[in-house]
């Protein structure tokens, strides 16, 4: 690899402070991009700035708080772990690669993340969303944002991005090899995915299928039962119905069934967040034992392990010539 390569690592993003304050502008900037909501502005809009978020912020500052560590939110704190074992993987193998964060919403942002790895002087930039299975909400909009970073360059050096990772087999193996370090005999298996309204589904977006696929994959490779596991689709929010079945309203109900010891796995999110540790390890946990559940297990996300590294590291050296 003789050229000077650079690497974004994208995610979501992360408000500043668990306040009302940071998250405001932060939820704002998130619920008005309209591959998330994608609403009419003039109807959507106000209702965001004068009902949605004077409400959501409080409530979301409260879920925030929870879990906020003395480095900032899990999200931001992992994702630099990550961008750091990246940059030391390459370092390690003397590969003249760059890495930087660049998040959707938020800080540190994908426009500051082009003008540094530009400011370098790189002579590629490939763009790895942290999404393995691709939605129109999630990956589509790091596209945006980076389309929109290089308007303000007019040295655009040649760049791949890559779509999703759903299917590749360095990631399947991370997920079974986490699981099965954690996992008992007698757990029934939950894999629960972020939702996303069905309207978008019936529009086009195939986000389930991916979901399905990689869970199938890891369930193969597991050897279980039809009757040892289940997905689920988490975090919906509004009104409309999202993809099911719900999590929440699986961990209600999961007693009923004779599910006594249950392990739940993320599998669409790299870097355990709120929706991992707030939504699944807090929240949900208590629907499952308050409901009859003996025990829980959360199965954290790959985060910065170095199975999760060495295959960004590949998933990166694939697309550099």
């Amino acid at each position: 690899m003789n050229k000077k390569i650079g690497v974004i690592l994208a995610n979501l993003g992360t408000p500043d402070a668990p306040t009302p304050q940071a998250i405001k502008p932060y939820l704002r900037q998130f619920l008005s991009d309209p591959r998330v909501v994608d609403l009419p502005k003039w109807r959507w809009l106000p209702l965001l700035d004068f009902i949605i978020l004077p409400k959501r912020s409080k409530h979301i500052a409260k879920t925030y708080q929870s879990i906020w560590t003395k480095q900032g939110s899990p999200l931001l704190a992992i994702s630099k772990q990550q961008q750091q074992a990246l940059q030391n993987y390459f370092n390690h193998q003397n590969q003249n690669v760059m890495v930087e964060l660049g998040m959707t919403y938020g800080n540190p942002s994908m426009q500051t993340a082009v003008q540094k790895l530009t400011d370098l002087q790189v002579e590629k930039i490939i763009v790895l969303p942290l999404y393995p299975q691709y939605s129109s909400t999630t990956t589509a909009p790091v596209f945006d944002a980076f389309a929109n970073a290089l308007k303000a360059q007019r040295n655009i050096v040649p760049f791949e991005f890559i779509h999703s990772y759903h299917l590749d087999q360095r990631y399947i193996n991370a997920l079974v090899n986490s699981i099965k370090t954690k996992i008992q005999d007698d757990e029934f298996l939950l894999f629960s995915y972020h939702g996303i309204p069905v309207r978008y589904e019936n529009l086009g977006d195939y986000y389930r299928e991916h979901c399905r696929q990689t869970t199938l994959a890891v369930v193969d490779k597991l050897g279980l039962l039809e009757t040892q596991w289940t997905m689920t689709f988490q975090s919906r929010f509004g009104k409309q119905e999202w993809l099911q079945p719900y999590t929440d309203k699986f961990m209600q109900k999961a007693a009923q069934k004779g599910i006594e010891k249950l392990a739940v796995i993320c599998p669409g999110f790299s870097t355990d967040c709120l929706e991992t540790l707030e939504e699944i390890d807090e929240e949900n946990r208590a629907y499952f034992l308050q409901n009859g559940g003996k025990s829980y297990q959360y199965i954290p996300a790959l985060n910065a392990t170095q199975e999760h590294i060495e295959m960004m590291a590949k998933l990166v050296i694939d697309k550099v010539n």
